[in-house]
């Protein structure tokens, strides 16, 4: 099984990483974390982006915030999948580090979560390392089914205590 590449840009994302790693290790998906920034140690991420393939990773999860650009700097040196994670920010909510993940130039993709989107991020990069993966996939089928359990046994919890409630 290929592996994941979790990059962040400063230790500050590590919350929102954590949702990853823990979505990961729960599909027993093997992950390796670092922090490079794009603008503090742009040669050392350029090299991990250059060599990822090499090393058995299979896509790529970059998270960052404010300018955020290391997801663009990442897929910027690899034909790998790259997944972007903005993280919020004091100032912004995020807004900032959404803009620049999603608005990637042509011939340089970066699928984007949402703000924070750490659990997202992971199961995104499962459903590509699954395409080649049947095992994997049936544990993607079985999680979608058992959140989709979870979600029927709460209508029926709600639905029962406004049973017989009238407006």
């Amino acid at each position: 099984m290929k592996s994941v590449g979790i990059i962040m840009g400063s230790d500050s994302d590590l919350p929102v990483i954590r949702k990853a790693t823990d979505m990961l290790t729960s599909l027993a998906i093997p992950f390796e974390v670092h922090v490079f920034s794009a603008h503090r140690t742009p040669v050392e991420a350029r090299d991990f982006a250059l060599n990822a393939r090499r090393n058995g990773f299979g896509v790529l999860i970059a998270a960052a915030g404010m300018a955020a650009h290391l997801a663009g700097a990442i897929a910027a040196n690899t034909t790998l999948p790259v997944i972007g994670i903005p993280c919020a920010s004091a100032y912004l909510d995020g807004m900032d580090a959404l803009l620049s993940t999603v608005q990637m130039p042509t011939g340089i993709p970066v699928a984007t979560v949402a703000v924070n989107g750490g659990g997202n991020a992971a199961l995104l990069a499962a459903q590509i390392i699954a395409v080649e993966d049947a095992d994997l996939a049936a544990k993607l089928d079985a999680k979608r089914a058992s959140d989709a359990a979870a979600v029927l046994a709460k209508d029926t919890r709600i639905s029962a205590e406004f049973a017989g409630v009238q407006a």
